[in-house]
Formats: C-alpha cells, structure tokens, sequence
C-alpha cells in the first residue's frame, strides 16, 4: 500500500507563474542559471540553485534561498492554499503528454523499500539538498515518481480534466504546464484509493533529493522522539508509467589509453562487430548495437552472441554492456561517476552535440539505445542499480510550482 496526502501548497500567483518556474537545479549550467537570475529576480533557481548567486562563505548558500523564498511569500509571488490539496500536473510537447498527481509521500515508505530507486547517490550532492531542505524547512522541488498499476489512476486524471479547468496553464521554454487543483475531500479520497491499491512507486528522478528529505526526516525523528510532522512526507509527482519518454544518455570520453586506431579496433572487435556508417548523424537502431564516433567517423558496433547473461537486468542494459565491455577494460575508466576522462550527454541534445565534442574537446563519443521504463522498473524490483547516467527523461519536470514547508 502506498500513502499520499494533500498538502497545502506553496505556490506562484497565477500571473507569476511563468517568471517563477525553472529547470531543476540539476539540469541547468551555472552559466545559464546565473543568466536567467540576473535578468529575472523572481526565477526559481535563485532558492534552488542558490550558489551561482551568492558570492560567501560555502554554508550561507543556503540561507540565501531561505531568504529568498520567505521574500516572495512575504509579497505575495508564492501563495499559500487554504486547505490541503492534490494536483494534476500535466506536462504537454508537439510530440508527447503526461499526465501525474502531486502530493505527499511517505519518507518511511522510502527507507522500507516501497519507493524504489535505481540510482546509487553521491554523498556530496546528497549533503548539498540535506543541508538545503533544513535551512529552507521546505521540499522545493518534487521527486519524479513512476506506477504500475495505472489504469484506475488515468481514467480519474482523463476524467477529472475533461470536468474541471486548469488552475495554470501556460508554456515554458516549449513544454505547456497544465496544473488541475483536487480540492474536493471525496475526489481526493478517490486518488488515495488509487494508491492504497498500489504496491510500489519507481523513482525516475530525484533521487538526490528523495535520499536527502528521508535522511532529515531520520534525523529529525530522534530530535523529538515521535514520527509526525510535515518533514515525514517530501513532495513528488507520479505519472503512469506507460506516459513516460526515456531518451539516449550517451557518453563522450577522452582516449588516454594509447592505443593506435588498429589496437582499438582489434580490442573492441573481441566483443562487438564493427561496421562503419556512411552518416554523420547516427544513432543506434536496437538495444546492444552501440555507436562510436570515432576520429570523424561513426561505427555500429553490434555485440556479439552470448557475452552477457539476458537474464540478468543490470548486465543487459547497454549503459552496463558499455561500461563492463568497452570503458573499462580498454579506456580504464572503473567509476565513471567521478572520472574526469568522461562526460555524459543528454539526448535532448542530439547527435551534433557529440560530434561537437569530439571535434572540439573529446576524443570518442559512444551514443547509445535508450534504456525503457520497462528495463528500469525490472531492476528496482531486484533490487538493483543501473551504472550512472542511464536514464534522461524529458519532458523535465519544473520547479518551484508546488512548495512544501514545514
């Protein structure tokens, strides 16, 4: 059984919405974020990524977005609700639509395991939105959240659009923001019901700051010995999961192995087949065929018969095959999470991106099949984590619509 509650939101008056909302603080350059902030005040990311902003000592980042936030609520930009609410959060492209509920979860739910995640987080990013969440006292930003059992759960969504209108609507950076406000006592005990029926929630994004509002509540919890109180719940969005888009998260490295162009090759091809493509823009047609951009030149690289156990959910992903096969063992890049040989690219920016950069600064681009909800849903229920970076979901889910304090 999952639990989630109405809360009472903090969020923009409806004629600042669009000044107020942003990109999550993970997704956006410090070069871009101190672009936006600097022509516009109201911008979320000066609470959520408050150290392109503040020029001081390191832990007063943090209190910089408290003030921040507190001086827009004390003029009125962020509003409180009357009584605690749901939402339908609607995020809309020319190609795509989804549709999830915002409310509150349970940090418990989390450490028992029914929240699943598939990420391994780092410690100091996970330090960074602890020491945030307690001096704002507030989840700024929602946790990306994925179910199963979906069908009850769209049939209200469908429903409840068709009889309500929006309470935003509006278009940023290309994505159309539709938000419906659930107010009703009986309609939200009918979306609880949906979720009382449910086994699981998938983290699909977030987990720095899911890791980081449980670990408060922990800490919180023996500070006064009891387990109530708003820090036990952080806010998220769930979404259906047939609604979700995976794209390609590929890779760009710098090739410090000396090996010449046949010793490469020759390594590779113990493991893959390699057929040089005629495009300049290509991407992988089926899951365990991986490109290489290579000194100007794409390849298909198709992995061989029986080199990795299909039954396995971790080592069938390609992010893994890439990793186990390729990274490691010839370029020795062992934890990518902190090797500076390697960036990882997002497959909102395209190909070009990684022909970019390896004309420019990289030397190897390897561009890969995007992971499904399906390959990430099986190894949360394992148990198990994928290698870093093997999932970019877009649309992106923006910040500083819902509010949660405490």
């Amino acid at each position: 059984m999952i639990s989630i509650k109405p809360f009472r939101a903090y969020r923009p008056r409806i004629d600042y919405a669009m000044q107020v909302v942003a990109l999550p603080y993970d997704v956006i350059s410090e070069e871009e974020a101190r672009r936006i902030g600097e022509s516009n005040p109201y911008s979320f990311l000066h609470i959520d990524k408050p150290e392109v902003f503040y020029k001081g000592q390191e832990l007063k980042q943090y209190e910089y977005a408290r003030n921040i936030l507190e001086e827009l609520i004390e003029v009125g930009i962020l509003i409180q609700e009357e009584s605690p609410c749901l939402y339908i959060y609607g995020l809309i492209t020319s190609s795509s639509s989804q549709y999830g509920i915002v409310g509150c979860l349970s940090c418990r739910e989390y450490d028992e395991g029914k929240i699943k995640r598939h990420e391994k987080t780092r410690e100091d990013k996970e330090q960074d939105r602890f020491l945030h969440i307690e001096e704002c006292q507030a989840h700024t930003g929602p946790i990306f959240l994925a179910c199963k059992e979906e069908a009850q759960l769209k049939a209200f969504i469908e429903r409840y659009r068709l009889d309500h209108k929006p309470l935003y609507d509006f278009e940023h950076e290309g994505v159309r923001q539709l938000v419906y406000c659930i107010e009703n006592p009986h309609e939200q005990a009918e979306v609880i019901a949906c979720f009382n029926k449910m086994k699981n929630l998938y983290v699909a994004d977030g987990h720095h700051r899911l890791a980081a509002a449980a670990s408060y509540a922990r800490v919180r919890r023996k500070e006064v010995f009891k387990e109530e109180g708003e820090y036990e719940d952080f806010l998220g969005v769930i979404f259906p999961k047939s609604d979700l888009n995976i794209i390609d998260y590929n890779r760009v490295i710098q090739d410090e192995s000396e090996l010449s162009e046949e010793a490469l090759m020759n390594a590779i091809e113990k493991q893959f087949n390699i057929t040089q493509m005629k495009e300049q823009i290509y991407h992988p047609p089926r899951p365990h065929h991986i490109g290489m951009r290579y000194k100007g030149s794409w390849y298909n690289l198709r992995l061989k018969n029986n080199q990795i156990n299909e039954k396995d959910p971790v080592a069938r992903l390609d992010t893994a095959i890439l990793q186990d096969l390729i990274l490691e063992p010839i370029f020795h890049i062992k934890n990518p999470r902190i090797d500076k040989r390697i960036d990882f690219i997002g497959g909102i920016k395209g190909i070009k991106e990684l022909n970019r950069r390896t004309d420019e600064d990289m030397d190897i681009a390897f561009a890969l099949y995007p992971t499904t909800m399906d390959e990430l849903i099986q190894v949360a229920d394992a148990n198990r984590l994928m290698p870093p970076k093997s999932t970019w979901f877009e649309p992106k889910l923006r910040s500083g619509l819902f509010i949660h304090r405490f």
